[in-house]
């Protein structure tokens, strides 16, 4: 439990800063002077804002993902190590998908981008390397 919960707390840190980044960054790119201190304070809002909303999705998604990687893992013993992060990003992938039929909307705005949903992939790769990392690390 304490992997899955660090990788979705390490996932949802990394995509609400890639996120509020890819926001403000295509505001300065229409000419819109914004302070370093507005900056850090509109990342550290966002972390705050986003984290009852993408940040429970995010552990949702990976309570699944991890769980069934981890039962086929033990069952079937066929899944490489390398295929968590991996696989964590796939879900991340789905899940920022999934929202605009679901929704409407592209919820996360740093995702609009095909830059911005690579890097909120990313942020899974991560999450899923830190998950495996903690997950091989308590086994020796």
């Amino acid at each position: 439990m304490f992997a899955w919960l660090a990788a979705s707390i390490l996932t949802f840190l990394l995509a609400s800063v890639f996120h509020s980044q890819f926001v403000l960054l295509g505001l300065t790119q229409i000419n819109i002077d914004i302070p370093m201190a507005e900056w850090i304070g509109m990342t550290l809002g966002d972390i705050l804002g986003l984290s009852l909303s993408y940040g429970i999705v995010i552990a949702l998604a990976f309570f699944l993902c991890f769980g069934t990687c981890t039962l086929v893992s033990h069952y079937w013993r066929i899944l490489p190590l390398w295929c968590y992060p991996l696989l964590a990003a796939l879900t991340i992938a789905i899940m920022l998908a999934a929202m605009q039929p679901l929704l409407n909307v592209t919820l996360i705005a740093g995702a609009r981008s095909q830059l911005g949903f690579i890097f909120q992939c990313l942020a899974g790769l991560l999450g899923g390397y830190l998950f495996i990392r903690l997950q091989t690390g308590s086994k020796q």
